[in-house]
């Protein structure tokens, strides 16, 4: 007995077309495509469990790269220093005429250095020297004391150091005891990622189904891109887990990388299933159905995802290692969700057939099935085609009015204490510390080290001097919190004025590098020395950064002009794409400026403005953007494009591809934007300023430009846009 719907084949194209062919391999073969599917995702997931080295550690700019390289040698670590804050609970009381305040200044240097093997070299206000450990005003002290070691060992002492500190905070409840330093400000941020990135999964998904609930309007089809989104992600970060042996890789690529990975893999199966509903709608069977989504569609995403990743290649002209980090899990993730895309999703459907359908919500499943163009979408095509000097001039303005603030961006890192929201009591701590005890929390480490033979007096006379030099409180340098010796290496530790990353700390850090250092120590024959930190590093990776942006910049938009010449025969295509991009991202970069750097909706978005961007943010956006943009933008033209190839006239192909194409992009976009506006939902300041350009550039790229620039500019053109000069009539590509 013959099946009632027997199972479609779809023939493979006679030549070429490699996309169409591996789409009908896998629709033909469809328990292997599957099987092998999840087989990929099982060996990626599970090779983790074989991995038992250590992941690889990203090697810093400048001189803190060096002096990284120099603990790392010579097996030292630093022993992590913390720092107590000793405050009246009435901030009108000083320590000289507090009883309470110098009792529980007691109490704790007592019950730290009772500790013996769990802590060292506790400084106090109490102390023969400990002057510079009472604030200018009197209100403050400052007892300090680092965590001894083994390195294995540090967390379990710390542990006990800040029982040791609570217990004394309970003794005297009206004294405030605000601990910040290594460790503490570490678990901080550390713990505030993980949340994040727990928030971020638990956002996404729910809201990713829910979007596509809408768009599809049926179960079926809307839990395939969730799907394949989800085994995209565990495919890729198995993968990531095991690169990581040899490639740094921090949490912010990862939370980075998860969220782009979500948005690209719902995107490409978007676009593949609407297409392929698109066509079974217009009458064609199954097989032709995926059949022809592969040719176009399929393609489409090809393009577009190796346009996505040869953009992030231009993050490697930084010669950063944490961009190099970024550049490999956003390649990774792409590949394989262009993997997916091709391979077991033309399978799913072809095995699915006319059931895609099935779980209609009413009132909107039927209406979504059988949608083909969109009407609003070509009205307003239709509007902008036939007046596109008056609406493309319109949009044009609006966004450059939008991109103003962007000429008066300044770019410059957040300090912890600016990055994270003062409710997490560590950050709370470290705010009041930089108040009285400016660059107390996180001071600068001066290492020294021994490059030849050395004359210990010099270098003991060199040592008081640094320490005199330091003392003086010139320049923004304050006295030394600790001096440390570990194997053969030696830590001092300065403090710097300003919050750590702004022109105060800045100025401080070149004075220690570049006059203190050299007229003491580098005076000593056969002793080097290096200056790392939060202060140093945030300088050298800024000093790289800047050094390296135009290459950057330069890398993709070479490349994005000649992949679009490529793809589509044209010069006047690539240029006005370009054009229409720069435009997107300038906006979402005054936007960013106009919220972040000037402080606008800091109640609604749950943050304080530091009056800067964060540095590597442009930079960032820039690549992200123009990867991903390209994914609308090369969907968008190549629906016109086959219109105007079949004949039809340059007005009617414009409208027809942005009927036939906008609804899905918008759609797409909509995703995109709600994956990215999980960025807002997270704490940090960094974090909040990346959702909120990408979302706003993804969304003005997809209605603004898209909507209106776009066909404003190709009606402009009209038949030149797709010509081709004869002298570059041998590149590869699709000529008919």
């Amino acid at each position: 007995m013959l099946p009632e719907n027997p199972p479609p084949t779809v023939a493979p194209p006679s030549r070429g077309a490699l996309v169409e062919r591996i789409a009908a391999w896998s629709a033909n073969h469809r328990l292997a495509a599957i099987l092998g599917w999840l087989g990929l995702v099982v060996i990626a997931v599970g090779s983790n469990f074989l991995i038992t080295g250590e992941d690889a550690r990203a090697v810093d700019p400048g001189q803190s790269g060096t002096a990284s390289q120099v603990m790392d040698a010579n097996g030292a670590e630093a022993p992590p220093l913390e720092n107590v804050l000793v405050q009246s609970k009435d901030d009108d009381r000083k320590l000289a005429d507090d009883p309470e305040l110098e009792a529980a200044i007691t109490d704790l240097t007592a019950a730290l250095r009772d500790l013996s093997s769990a802590t060292d070299e506790v400084r106090s206000p109490t102390d023969a020297d400990g002057e510079a450990l009472v604030s200018e005003d009197g209100r403050s002290g400052l007892v300090t004391f680092t965590v001894a070691g083994p390195p294995e060992e540090f967390r379990a002492h710390y542990d006990e150091a800040v029982a040791a500190i609570g217990k004394v905070a309970d003794q005297h409840p009206d004294v405030r005891l605000a601990q910040a330093g290594d460790i503490s400000l570490a678990s901080a941020v550390d713990e505030t990622i993980k949340d994040d990135f727990g928030r971020a999964e638990f956002i996404s998904l729910p809201a990713t189904l829910l979007i596509l609930l809408v768009v599809f309007g049926a179960l079926v089809a809307a839990s395939i891109p969730l799907i394949l989104a989800v085994t995209t992600v565990a495919t890729a970060f198995g993968l990531l887990q095991l690169l990581g042996q040899w490639i740094p890789m921090n949490s912010a690529t990862s939370s980075m990388v998860l969220l782009i990975g979500m948005a690209v893999s719902v995107d490409y199966t978007l676009f593949y299933v609407r297409r392929q509903r698109e066509e079974r709608a217009a009458g064609r069977d199954t097989a032709e159905a995926l059949r022809v989504t592969a040719r176009t569609s399929g393609r489409v995403v090809v393009i577009s995802g190796l346009t996505v990743m040869l953009c992030l290649v231009g993050l490697l002209f930084t010669g950063l290692d944490n961009f190099n980090g970024l550049t490999v899990g956003t390649i990774v993730i792409v590949s394989v969700a262009i993997l997916g895309s091709v391979t077991v999703l033309p399978a799913l459907l072809a095995g699915l057939g006319d059931r895609i359908d099935r779980g209609r919500i009413p009132w909107l499943g039927r209406r979504r099935a059988r949608a083909r163009t969109s009407p609003g979408w070509s009205a307003v095509a239709g509007a902008v085609t036939r007046r596109p000097w008056l609406w493309g001039g319109v949009a044009t303005l609006a966004l450059l009015v939008l991109a103003l603030p962007m000429l008066d961006m300044r770019t410059q890192d957040a300090a912890q204490t600016n990055s994270l929201p003062r409710s997490i009591p560590t950050v709370d701590a470290a705010v009041r510390m930089q108040e009285s005890f400016p660059g107390a929390a996180s001071p600068a480490k001066v290492v020294l080290w021994e490059t030849g033979d050395v004359d210990d007096a010099q270098l003991d006379a060199a040592m008081t001097a640094l320490r005199h030099e330091v003392a003086d409180g010139d320049d923004g340098l304050a006295d030394p919190v600790s001096v440390a010796t570990v194997e053969s290496v030696t830590v001092l530790r300065v403090a710097l004025a300003g919050s750590g990353t702004d022109p105060r700390s800045t100025a401080a850090l070149e004075r220690l590098r570049d006059k203190v250092l050299p007229d003491t120590v580098g005076q000593v024959d056969g002793v080097g020395f290096a200056v790392m930190g939060k202060t140093a590093f945030a300088h050298d990776f800024n000093e790289r950064l800047r050094g390296h942006t135009l290459p950057v910049f330069v890398f993709v938009l070479v490349l994005a002009f000649v992949l679009l010449v490529v793809s589509f025969r044209s010069l006047a295509v690539p240029i006005v794409s370009i054009a229409l991009n720069l435009l997107s991202v300038g906006a979402s970069y005054g936007l960013v400026t106009w919220i972040f750097q000037y402080g606008n909706l800091e109640a609604l978005l749950g943050f304080q403005s530091y009056g800067a961007v964060v540095s590597w943010l442009p930079l960032v956006m820039f690549v992200i953007l123009f990867g991903l943009s390209m994914d609308y933008h090369i969907f968008i033209l190549s629906r016109v494009r086959e219109r105007w190839l079949d004949g039809v006239g340059t007005r009617d192909a414009i409208v027809g591809g942005i009927g036939a194409s906008a609804g899905v992009v918008s759609s797409a976009a909509f995703i995109m934007t709600a994956v990215f506006t999980v960025f807002i939902a997270l704490t940090a300041i960094e974090n909040k300023m990346l959702g909120v350009g990408m979302a706003a550039a993804i969304l003005i790229d997809a209605t603004v430009v898209r909507g209106v620039l776009l066909p404003a500019a190709m009606a402009v053109l009209g038949e030149r846009a797709w010509t081709l000069p004869r002298w570059l009539a041998w590149l590869p590509g699709r000529g008919h």
